[in-house]
């Protein structure tokens, strides 16, 4: 028997570092606007491949901007952008330097953490010796250290963990944060999702070339697209596979009794998330779309919310032909309706990994406070299986009172989340 406990908590800050923009109302806009932030990777000479696509943190971002010299050196790139994010999101909650440092939480989600980090030893390694690998290596590589660095630096001592279900990661950190506040176990969480694959352009070194850049392409992830404005194309007939990318994107969470007693400005409510096993293959959603209709229920059900009165859909949409195929089918079964509107950001922003579901909930928000959805980017010829409204070409005119949101991950990690405007 399924009970419901709705969750309503109060969305209260938020902040993002993209690849096109470094900020919420920066990523915003240029979602927007139809930027799209895919290019040349900065590794691709060294990689013997000039064509190789990659969506890298926008250019401006400068760590320096935002952390000490003794900060930078120790952290991956992924604790940069996180650091970056979540201060943006605790400033427009107007809690920096107010957070109850025993009641304030932190969920961080990763799925790599500080591979980078690893991966640049390991080259220095081969190439100098035992001496070239940095001597902060082993506290760099460590997923949970974007958390714990953000607990150091705001002097924090609640509940701190770091979730990491690939590309769900962001969804399940919001989603075990917001259960954390109605336990009673902290009364505010600083919570969201990081990628930190390759930094911005001047930080590379020449002749190193990830691993996980070969690796993407040996598994078949990749489009193989040549050109960025049709290098992923989600619920596209023609759509071949993604583009990898990075960003953070961060969000300050509530209970409703604390928003209220501080007379926090609510963005939005989060009243429903669900989270469960495709348990079907590593990497291809069981293809029925079967287990994400049900994560997509099981959100809704914990929101008591009926599919009719949901506006939009953020989708996973990751432009992949399995992918798109299960989430297509599974958003066909859940709601039955031509008249939904659904759209997706991977197409302008590449697939950013577990941040990409927060990245979902930023456009989302925005969406309910402006009236304006993003389109698909890229997307021309939506696939004959769509039984829903894909936002096509230009941003759409939306009244968005309730919207839902999915992220999907490797391994079968599926998750949802509903939310309301205020």
């Amino acid at each position: 028997m399924l009970v419901v406990v709705s969750l309503r908590i109060a969305i209260t800050g938020r902040g993002a570092i993209s690849p096109i923009g470094l900020s919420n109302g920066e990523l915003c806009d240029a979602l927007l606007s139809g930027r799209i932030g895919i290019r040349q990777a900065p590794w691709a000479a060294d990689a013997g491949n000039d064509q190789e696509l990659f969506a890298a943190v926008d250019d401006r971002f400068d760590p320096a901007d935002w952390l000490d010299a003794k900060v930078i050196e120790g952290c991956d790139p992924f604790a940069w952008f996180a650091l970056a994010a979540a201060e943006q999101a605790i400033t427009e909650a107007g809690l920096l330097g107010a957070l109850d440092p025993v009641r304030t939480a932190v969920v961080h989600g990763t799925s790599m953490g500080g591979l980078h980090a690893l991966m640049r030893a390991q080259w220095a390694l081969e190439r100098g010796g035992p001496s070239s690998v940095p001597n902060k290596t082993m506290i760099q590589i460590w997923p949970n250290m974007a958390a714990a660095q953000l607990c150091m630096r705001h002097r924090l001592h609640g509940p701190s963990l770091t979730v990491t279900t690939a590309c769900a990661s962001s969804l399940d950190a919001l989603g075990t944060a917001a259960r954390f506040l109605n336990a009673g176990l902290a009364d505010v969480a600083i919570v969201g999702g990081t990628e930190g694959g390759f930094p911005a352009g001047q930080y590379a070194s020449p002749g190193f070339v990830p691993a996980t850049a070969a690796a993407t392409g040996g598994y078949g992830m990749s489009s193989g697209s040549v050109d960025p404005t049709r290098a992923m194309l989600p619920f596209d007939a023609n759509r071949s596979g993604i583009v990898s990318g990075e960003g953070s994107a961060f969000f300050v969470i509530e209970t409703e009794a604390h928003a209220t007693r501080r007379g926090a400005n609510v963005l939005a409510w989060l009243d429903g998330y669900a989270s469960l096993a495709d348990g079907h293959h590593p990497s291809a959603p069981e293809p029925s779309g079967k287990w994400e209709s049900r994560v997509m229920e099981l959100a809704l059900a914990d929101a008591d919310c009926a599919p009719s009165e949901v506006d939009c859909l953020i989708a996973h949409a990751t432009g992949t032909p399995k992918g798109d195929a299960a989430e297509i089918r599974a958003i066909n079964t859940t709601f039955d309706r031509r008249d939904l509107v659904v759209t997706g950001l991977k197409g302008h922003t590449g697939h950013t990994g577990a941040s990409a579901g927060a990245m979902n909930i930023l456009a989302t928000v925005e969406a309910m406070q402006n009236g304006r959805l993003v389109n698909v980017a890229g997307t021309t010829t939506v696939d004959p299986d769509v039984a829903f409204d894909v936002v096509l070409r230009e941003p759409r005119s939306v009244d968005v009172e309730v919207a839902q949101i999915n992220a999907f991950g490797f391994g079968g990690q599926n998750a949802s989340v509903v939310l309301r405007r205020p």
